[in-house]
């Protein structure tokens, strides 16, 4: 029976069905590229730029901190016109060994970092004085408004442990890694996913050597963090090949790889991309403490961005060629 409410009212059009709204899509979800083309390039041109860096590595090493190399930090403030030039001189005069100093901003208030290589030092009375206390008072004869902000110690023993610690660390997180993919993939997913990691901690370590950028145990942090960030991004293109190889059984697999890449591109760009302007603020507004584990972080996120599509997805097909499953 009709109802009123279904009768069209006369002189007025009937309204048309709703349709869904669209969403903004960065990238579209029906690319066609063909990734794992460019498997042989990408890994080549990837681990010479490591063979490379290992090479630095050997040649002029990393620049570790204080942290895991022993020494004085010492941050100070000077509320006068100071010149870094006359500093470096009073700390030559001072006789406090090997030492660096850096400015870290210019104008009425300035401060200065100082970092020193050992922690006591015999006096010329034979008498020993704590190194700090020692920059200190030499600082304030030349600066009166001179302040110290922090102070900070590390023993050459552990620095020594912490840089052992620091290497555990990294090796137990590829363990761990390996571990959890092939519990819940497969094998040749768990390779994929380590390669991709190791692929990603040795360029920024690579980068770290290039730059000479100091190593402290906040870089390490930032290091551990793109190794479990490089994981999450490939974890979902994974999951998307297991899907689609489950949904289509008579695609081939490089193709089902191919498909799962571009699919989850848009979610990889946005992740990414949200990311990267964290870190590029951090990098920019986060001064000296944090100008290092920044970039640290700026590598690593575009790095592990990379190998989930140029380094997982092309060890996993290559072993799936080289050791085919068994059909069941």
């Amino acid at each position: 029976m009709e109802t009123t409410k279904d009768k069209a009212k006369p002189g007025v059009a009937p309204r048309a069905p709703a349709t869904p709204p669209k969403f903004f899509h960065l990238v579209p979800n029906n690319l066609g590229i063909d990734y794992l083309r460019w498997r042989w390039w990408s890994l080549a041109i990837s681990w010479a730029i490591i063979v490379a860096g290992m090479v630095g590595f050997a040649v002029k090493g990393l620049n570790y901190g204080i942290d895991f190399t022993g020494g004085t930090l010492i941050q100070v403030q000077v509320n006068e016109a100071a010149d870094i030039g006359v500093m470096r001189a009073v700390l030559d005069h001072a006789n406090v060994g090997p030492f660096t100093l850096q400015s870290l901003g210019e104008g009425k208030q300035q401060d200065f970092l100082i970092v020193l290589g050992g922690f006591i030092k015999a006096g010329a009375g034979s008498s020993t004085q704590n190194l700090a206390q020692k920059v200190e008072a030499d600082m304030k004869a030349k600066y009166p408004s001179l302040t110290v902000r922090r102070v900070e110690s590390v023993g050459p023993k552990v620095g020594q442990e912490l840089r052992q610690h620091a290497v555990y660390a990294i090796l137990f997180s590829l363990a761990a890694i390996l571990l959890y993919i092939w519990v819940r993939f497969e094998w040749r997913f768990s390779i994929g996913a380590v390669v991709a990691t190791a692929h990603d901690v040795l360029l920024v370590l690579t980068a770290l050597v290039i730059t000479q950028r100091e190593v402290s145990l906040t870089v390490v942090a930032a290091v551990l963090t793109i190794a479990g960030f490089s994981v999450n991004d490939t974890v979902v293109v994974f999951d998307r090949i297991r899907e689609n190889v489950r949904r289509h059984l008579k695609t081939a697999f490089d193709q089902n790889i191919n498909d799962s890449i571009n699919q989850t591109l848009s979610r990889t760009v946005l992740t990414a991309g949200t990311v990267l302007i964290v870190v590029v603020v951090m990098y920019i507004f986060g001064g000296e403490i944090l100008n290092d584990f920044a970039f640290a972080m700026l590598v690593g996120v575009l790095v592990g961005t990379y190998s989930s599509i140029f380094q997982a997805a092309p060890v996993v097909y290559m072993l799936h060629q080289w050791f085919p499953p068994k059909v069941k």
